[in-house]
């Protein structure tokens, strides 16, 4: 009870600094009774199969694009959706004839004042009745993630639209991202130079406004193929209800063309399609072509997921030999093999496991038992490996579970919640020395401490396992959702770490305080 503040301070300070976390642990205590010690741990990969859940019940945003890079190597992420009609057995009126059909995607985009550029035409005729009036343009750059550049040019995209031609089931279905689905006619294509724009048309005689449009990218889709798949079945049968339409329009599918470039995001549920055309009205005895416009519902509701590829590196593939495979995590009696480089990465790539060896916990519990230790902070530290030097955004969350209770958050996520706990903190990540300290202050004193706790992991040792990505929480309570819930499906960053680089040291102390190798840091007091 005496330790219970200084244990609960310690926490708190430690978790609320970054590059001097040891030392400000140290002072808390007195000196002669703190003791800080590093330990050896085993490290190894974890294949996911390049394989994860990407249904709609998993995306809260989509990635789009692809990019290769030398360690991991290629990824190329599609999105493929259901479409619906927004009102059934529709009357598209007279001799409907389209005009145009434009699909409107939201991409995620740099807000900051000096991304944005501004374009006016001050002598604009808007062509609806040839008005005088101003056009302002917007533009702003997509956030990406890959290459913004290809040498010395902006990297383009050339995005394509293509129809489905497999029905993508129901909404309830669990859908995984190397789900095969046959496409059809390409019915949309445009280069895309990276900029999205808004657009404000206002009246030169009175400034009231004409157009406005919300920060967009829009693309054109090929008109025939909707007024016919459409606009000419009109009071068919396939256009009378939801069930009979997803089955003969199938979806599309939202590629693109290279295999170089980079990764953008959206919200599903911000897309849509929407169909501009002419009918023949009649007022007075006079026929008038009239402009009408319809909408497609591309987003809630429908089947949308992530289609994810990847083409291996010669790095990576041979990592994943020795990787333990995803479906085997959860059988205890599964061994694993130290790995000297870690691949993490996001959407379905490999994740880490870091194992403390049961001869390292026994030597702590002996330690707690004869010499009446107090353990003041624990964290596993994950260095960047050198190898990996270049400019790629850095993953700055991570989610961790225990191997032997996959389901649950770590007892530190919950039990100090209200001390300042995070359960990951960085150092230098713009760096090549970058770290990460994942927080188990908790964890390893209920295993040191507990004779319960140690007896039922003693002979195995404590393993966790390590993937990028962000928890979920409730928008009204903040409340993390659980530790399926989380942004791994969409999270496209990746990082090579130091794994084991010598197998003699595991579980052992590491005095060198220039090692990467993955290790356990530990700052403990004596009574």
């Amino acid at each position: 009870m005496k330790l219970l503040p200084l244990l609960l301070m310690g926490i708190i300070v430690l978790n609320s600094c970054e590059g001097e976390l040891d030392n400000l642990g140290s002072q808390l205590v007195n000196e002669s009774e703190g003791v800080d010690k590093i330990y050896g741990l085993l490290g190894y990969n974890v294949d996911h199969n390049d394989t994860i859940r990407t249904d709609a019940t998993k995306l809260d945003s989509v990635r789009i694009g692809a990019f290769t890079e030398d360690k991991f190597g290629g990824q190329k992420a599609s999105y493929i959706t259901q479409i619906r009609l927004n009102t059934y057995n529709p009357d598209f009126g007279t001799n409907p004839v389209l005009d145009s059909v434009v699909m409107t995607l939201k991409p995620r985009y740099q807000t900051a004042a000096d991304s944005a550029k501004t374009t006016t035409t001050e002598d604009y005729i808007y062509p609806e009745g040839q008005v005088a009036a101003k056009k302002v343009v917007v533009s702003y750059p997509i956030a990406k993630y890959g290459k913004a550049k290809i040498g010395t040019e902006k990297t383009k995209l050339t995005i394509k639209v293509h129809e489905v031609n497999d029905f993508l089931g129901a909404a309830s279905d669990k859908t995984y991202s190397n789900k095969a689905v046959a496409l059809g006619a390409e019915i949309g294509s445009k280069v895309f130079d990276g900029m999205v724009n808004s657009v404000t048309i206002t009246k030169d005689s009175d400034a009231s406004e004409l157009l406005k449009r919300d920060v967009s990218l829009r693309m054109k889709l090929d008109s025939t193929f909707f007024q016919n798949k459409i606009i000419a079945k009109q009071g068919n049968q396939v256009l009378k209800d939801a069930a009979s339409f997803i089955r003969y329009f199938r979806g599309i599918s939202i590629s693109v063309l290279e295999d170089e470039g980079y990764l953008f995001s959206m919200a599903p549920n911000d897309a849509t399609i929407t169909l501009y055309y002419k009918n023949d009205v009649t007022s007075n005895g006079t026929v008038t072509r009239t402009k009408q416009e319809t909408t497609l519902n591309v987003g809630s509701g429908n089947v949308h997921f992530s289609q994810i590829a990847y083409s291996k590196s010669s790095d990576y593939a041979a990592a994943m030999t020795s990787a333990i495979k995803i479906q085997n995590v959860s059988n205890l009696t599964t061994a694993v093999t130290p790995a000297n480089q870690l691949f993490l990465q996001g959407m379905g790539g490999s994740g880490v496991g870091v194992k403390i060896p049961a001869a390292l916990l026994t030597k702590l519990r002996a330690i707690y038992k004869d010499e009446k230790i107090a353990i003041v902070s624990a964290k596993i530290r994950l260095y960047n490996d050198d190898s990996w030097n270049n400019k790629y955004q850095k993953p700055s969350s991570m989610l961790v579970q225990e191997r032997d209770t996959l389901s649950r958050f770590l007892p530190d996520m919950t039990e100090l919640s209200s001390t300042g706990y995070s359960l990951v903190k960085t150092g230098m990540l713009s760096t090549v020395n970058a770290y990460y300290d994942v927080s188990i202050t908790s964890t390893l004193k209920k295993i040191v401490e507990n004779d319960t706790s140690y007896d039922v992991i003693k002979n195995d040792g404590k393993d966790f396992i390590i993937n990028t990505g962000s928890y979920l929480s409730d928008a009204t309570t903040g409340a993390l959702l659980g530790q399926n819930y989380n942004t791994r499906a969409y999270n496209p960053y990746r990082i090579l770490l130091t794994g084991t680089t010598d197998n003699s040291l595991i579980g052992q102390d590491i005095t060198s305080t220039k090692s990467k190798a993955v290790q356990l840091r530990i700052i403990y007091t004596k009574k």
